[in-house]
C-alpha cells in the first residue's frame, strides 16, 4: 500500500491494523528516522524496551531472510505487542519482506528505514504493493512545511512568529528534518516558554546566525558579488556541512525575488528606503542590508528578471532530470556570478 503524503501523519497516529510491515524511504534521513520513531511507540511507547523492540541491520537478513517472519511470529516474554525495526535497509531485505508478507501469523509490526529508493526498487515496488505491506515516503521539507514546523513548534509553547522573521529562519534552514528541528528547539529555548511572546528577526539571527546553513549568505554574497574565488570556497563549505543544493536554488531565488520587488519599485518613481522596508526579511541595518544595497546598485531590473529565470529552470532541473542536485546548484551559481562580472565589466 502506498501512503500518500497528505495521508502520512494520519497512519503514523493510527497505523492500519492489517499492515504488517512499513518501508520507510526518502532523501530526508531526518524525517524517516523521526517517523520511524513515532510508529514505533504507537505499539511501544519505550524503544528501549529490550522485550518487545528488536533492532535488526539490514545486511544479516541477506544471509537469512526467514529471520523477519520468524521475529514476526515470536512472542514477547513480558507481553504486548512487539516492534521491530530493521535499519539500515536496501534491496537486500526485500526477499525477507516478501516472507514477511506471506507469513501465517503474527502481531508484531515491522519497520524498515529505507534510503532513498527508487521508483524501480524492489523494496519500495514489494511495499508498495503487498496489502499487508506499506510504503512512507519521506523528502525534504519545502517551504510551506517548513513554515508549519516553525508555526506549530513556537505555537506549543506560546510563542507567535514575526513574519520577518518566519521567512528567515525558513530561508536559512535545511530541508533535512532532523537538522530542522534540533535548530528550532535551539530557537525555542533560547526564546523561553513566556506566553505571548513573539520571536523576532533579532532572536533569529542571534540563534541561527551561526549554523551550518548561515553560510548560504555567503554563497548568495558571492554570487551577486561576481567573485568565483570566493563563490567555490563557500560552496564547498555549505556542501561540506550537508547543505541543501535544492534549499540553495530557492534561497538565490528569495535574494533575486527582493532585489527585483525594490529595484521595481525604485523604477516606477517610488521611493526606495519604502520599498526596502516592505522587503520581508531584510534587516533594518548591519552587513546584510548593505550587501543587499550594492546588490541593488549591481544588477539593474532587466538583469534580474533574467537571473530569476535562470533560478526557476535550474529548480525544474532539480525535480526532472535526474541530474545531481548540487551540480546543477554549482551551475547556477557560476552562470549567475558570470553574469554579475560582466555587469559590472560594462558599467
Amino acid at each position: 500500500m502506498k501512503i500518500e503524503p497528505r495521508n502520512a501523519e494520519a497512519f503514523l497516529r493510527k497505523p492500519d491494523p492489517k499492515i504488517r510491515g512499513v518501508v520507510i524511504y526518502g532523501n530526508d534521513d531526518g524525517l524517516i528516522a523521526e517517523r520511524a520513531a513515532q510508529l514505533a511507540r504507537t505499539v511501544c511507547e519505550d524503544l528501549k524496551d529490550p522485550f518487545r523492540v528488536v533492532d535488526i541491520a539490514g545486511d544479516v537478513l541477506k544471509g537469512d531472510p526467514a529471520r523477519l517472519a520468524d521475529e514476526f511470529g515470536a512472542m514477547s516474554l513480558m507481553g504486548g505487542r512487539r516492534v521491530i525495526r530493521v535499519r539500515p535497509a536496501g534491496e537486500e531485505s526485500a526477499t525477507a519482506l516478501q516472507n514477511l508478507a506471506e507469513a501465517a501469523a503474527g502481531d508484531a509490526l515491522i519497520i524498515v528505514e529505507g534510503g532513498n529508493l527508487t521508483p524501480r526498487s524492489t523494496l519500495r515496488t514489494l511495499a508498495e504493493t503487498e496489502p499487508t505491506l506499506a510504503a512512507l515516503p519521506c523528502y525534504m521539507d519545502n517551504e510551506a512545511a517548513l513554515e508549519g514546523l516553525v508555526e506549530s513548534s513556537a505555537r506549543a509553547l506560546g510563542l507567535a512568529v514575526e513574519p520577518e522573521a518566519l521567512e528567515w529562519i525558513v530561508e536559512r534552514l535545511g530541508g533535512d528534518r532532523g537538522q530542522t528541528r534540533s535548530e528550532i528547539d535551539k530557537l525555542m529555548l533560547y526564546k523561553g516558554t513566556d506566553a505571548g511572546k513573539s520571536v523576532t528577526l533579532d532572536d533569529a539571527m542571534a540563534v541561527l546566525g551561526d549554523t551550518a546553513s548561515i553560510g548560504i549568505d555567503d554563497v548568495i554574497a558571492a554570487t551577486f558579488d561576481g567573485e568565483p574565488v570566493a563563490l567555490d570556497r563557500a560552496l564547498d563549505r555549505v556542501f561540506a556541512e550537508g547543505g541543501n543544493p535544492v534549499q540553495l536554488v530557492r534561497s538565490l531565488q528569495r535574494h533575486a525575488d527582493q532585489l527585483h520587488l525594490v529595484s521595481g519599485h525604485a523604477a516606477k518613481g517610488g521611493n526606495l528606503e519604502t520599498a526596502m522596508f516592505k522587503a520581508r526579511g531584510l534587516p533594518r541595518g548591519g552587513p546584510v542590508r548593505q550587501r543587499f544595497e550594492r546588490h541593488l546598485r549591481n544588477w539593474p531590473l532587466p538583469r534580474l528578471s533574467a537571473a530569476l529565470t535562470t533560478i526557476l529552470e535550474a529548480e525544474i532541473e532539480c525535480k526532472r532530470t535526474g541530474l545531481p542536485d548540487e551540480a546543477i546548484a554549482r551551475r547556477l551559481c557560476l552562470r549567475l556570478s558570470q553574469a554579475a562580472r560582466a555587469g559590472r565589466a560594462r558599467r
